[in-house]
């Protein structure tokens, strides 16, 4: 009997990890790689154009990024940023300590290194870098981690600069700060291998877990970025760009996969229902006479500035374009986000969504009328400008014309709730030339050996080696290994008298629960929450406090944690006052200890960290509680 062909998966995904790395400086200049959140000293407005690459071609998305026509106003100060950034002076030559890290996380990961680096540009002209170009290294190829006993294949490692950070943005202008553009950034890539949204979860985290081993990325949000390659059979191959939390990947996945299992139904159904393609047709009607004394704010305020409604008729398409892929998004949302991106409307209104938005059921029948719609069509209308309302439906008519094949291929964003809107069309191979402003970096074999020689410690010896040297506990040394916090937490055991099970349990257990309640932990330094720990070693501030004093540092980064125990009163009890606290509370209880002697002991121990609780060590109130409880019950 002959072998049957393996069956194949119903799921591919490609991971691409992006991960800041803590060196001295930028890529290709001395300033720092800390961001400020001071007043910009600088301002400066460009408008950046789309380049051919080596072999004469103008990318897709790069072209896409222009006919938005925005302007971009960038800001930045003296501090972290310079003219390299500014691209009025070339840059330097490549961050040499970001390609020993970039190395050295490549060989961990069994890659080849390359044997020179050459600095590529890629065109990127959304306005997050100044160039009009992203530059970009491959540092490693092949390499290969093994996940649950299955071999994942790392096809590349790379070293770039990071994109600025985007501002506030207007109808023509968008803003960018670029103090995080030039800071190096790791890529990791592995193959379309991933079958499973678990998987993809479970691949990324060991690639982090590499990463942090090299104790040289940087922590907290913003300084890793996951983007997502996700296709399925009858689908397209859909680029997810930013997905910030590791526990969103799963679900990220999931998503995606529904959203284009529901576009096939779509053109499943469409199919069902005999739609021709081309009876799509891009004849736009003046519908505005319909709205003349509409209540619907929107459409009122675009005919009071001189704009018009226009609509388009879509045969067949009831029930569809109001037909749910995801939470929130429908392809009426689909259309929607085309209509803004290429001609900078606020939305579309639809006909599986009206009456609403004040329109009334009157208003839709005459627009019915107008575009001679029946009982088995819908229709899409735009309130602007009547230039921009005409590309807005021109945009909406090529987005349904794509239902007919499916799911378009395109690049996604993705959300805090792990839904992903339209980002662009995804970018070709003709957005890569190479970079003449930096010679390249060799990679010889001595260069290879020493960084070979001094690899840092696997997960499993750092586990081990954490446990025998704090006695910490299996739970609590994973979730240690697991966090950003690892080097800071050694340097805090090394300088302090605190006891590392505690100061691990703090790091971890929580800061994650505080991060869980909104608390932006990843946002105070190293430095200010070392700060923090040395004024409980003092006996400055209590332990319990701590929270209390985190949460000030959140709201007040720029200022000395010192000054937080003055702002929330956090004075530390002296041990004559402490004394005064219990012995009042075990008079005013005397009845209950009359009543239960010894056992009264929780109630009055409640009682009195109810008044000191973050002014001592409850340590001492309890030592203190139960030695003039005994004193008292004795009697």
């Amino acid at each position: 009997m002959s072998k049957q062909p393996a069956t194949p998966p119903r799921l591919k995904v490609g991971i691409e990890i992006h991960r800041q790395l803590d060196s001295a400086h930028k890529l290709f200049c001395s300033c720092p790689t800390d961001f400020t959140e001071s007043e910009p000293e600088n301002k400066f407005i460009r408008r950046l154009r789309p380049t051919q690459s080596e072999l004469g071609q103008v990318d897709q998305a790069a072209l896409f990024e222009f006919h938005r026509g925005k302007s971009i106003l960038y800001e930045s100060d003296n501090q972290t940023s310079c003219l390299v950034e500014m691209d009025e002076e070339p840059p330097a030559r490549l961050n040499t300590e970001a390609v020993d890290i970039c190395l050295t996380a490549s060989l961990l990961m069994g890659a080849k290194p390359v044997d020179e680096v050459h600095v590529m540009r890629k065109v990127v002209i959304d306005g997050s870098n100044t160039t009009g170009f992203q530059r970009t290294a491959v540092v490693a190829l092949d390499g290969a981690l093994n996940v649950d006993g299955k071999n994942i294949p790392i096809t590349q490692i790379s070293l770039e600069e990071d994109a600025a950070r985007k501002g506030a943005q207007s109808q023509n202008t968008v803003g960018y700060r670029i103090d995080r553009l030039g800071v190096p950034l790791i890529e990791v890539t592995t193959g379309p291998v991933l079958e499973s949204p678990p998987e993809v979860e479970k691949v990324a985290h060991a690639i982090g877990t590499i990463l942090r081993a090299t104790r040289k990325v940087k922590r907290g949000l913003g300084s890793i970025r996951q983007d997502l390659n996700v296709s399925i059979p009858g689908g397209a191959l859909i680029e997810i760009k930013g997905v910030q939390e590791l526990d969103l990947l799963a679900k990220a996945v999931e998503l995606e996969v529904g959203r284009q299992q529901k576009l096939l139904e779509i053109r499943d159904e469409l199919s069902r229902r005999s739609v021709q393609k081309d009876s799509i047709r891009r004849e736009y009607v003046d519908l505005s006479s319909a709205f003349s004394t509409t209540k619907a704010k929107i459409i009122k305020e675009a005919i009071g500035k001189g704009g018009a409604v226009l609509g388009v008729k879509l045969p067949k398409f009831k029930g569809l374009v109001g037909k749910e892929l995801a939470p929130g998004l429908r392809l009426g949302t689909e259309m929607s986000n085309r209509a803004s991106f290429w001609a900078g409307v606020g939305g579309i209104f639809h006909s599986d969504e009206l009456p609403g938005y004040g329109v009334t059921e009157e208003e839709v029948n005459t627009v019915k009328d107008g575009l001679k719609v029946g009982d088995e069509d819908a229709f899409v209308l735009v309130a602007d400008d009547p230039a921009k309302a005409k590309d807005a439906l021109d945009a909406v008519v090529d987005r349904v014309l794509e239902t007919f094949a499916g799911v378009p291929e395109e690049t996604r964003a993705a959300m805090p709730d792990a839904t992903t809107r339209y980002m662009r069309p995804r970018p070709g191979s003709a957005r890569m030339y190479p970079e003449t402003d930096v010679p390249p970096t060799p990679v010889t074999e001595n260069y290879i050996a020493k960084l070979s020689a001094h690899l840092p410690e696997t997960a499993e010896a750092l586990t081990k080696r954490l446990m025998d040297q704090y006695s910490l506990n299996a739970k609590l040394t994973k979730q240690l290994v697991d966090s950003e916090y690892l080097t800071l937490f050694e340097e805090i055991v090394a300088s302090g008298k605190t006891s590392p099970t505690f100061v691990a349990t703090f790091l971890t257990e929580t800061c994650k629960s505080l991060e869980r309640d909104g608390v932006a932990v990843h946002s105070i330094s190293d430095v200010r929450m070392k700060a923090i720990f040395q004024l409980a070693d003092r006996g400055a501030v209590a332990k319990e406090a701590m929270v209390d004093l985190v949460k000030w540092q959140v709201k007040n980064l720029n200022l000395e944690p010192g000054e937080g125990i003055k702002s929330l009163g956090l004075k530390m009890l002296t041990e004559k006052e402490l004394d005064e606290v219990v012995s009042r509370h075990i008079e005013k209880n005397r009845r209950l200890i009359d009543e239960r002697g010894q056992g009264a002991f929780s109630s009055i121990m409640g009682s009195v960290m109810s008044e000191v609780r973050g002014a001592t060590d409850p340590k001492l109130v309890t030592e203190l509680v139960k030695k003039k409880l005994a004193s008292v019950a004795g009697k």
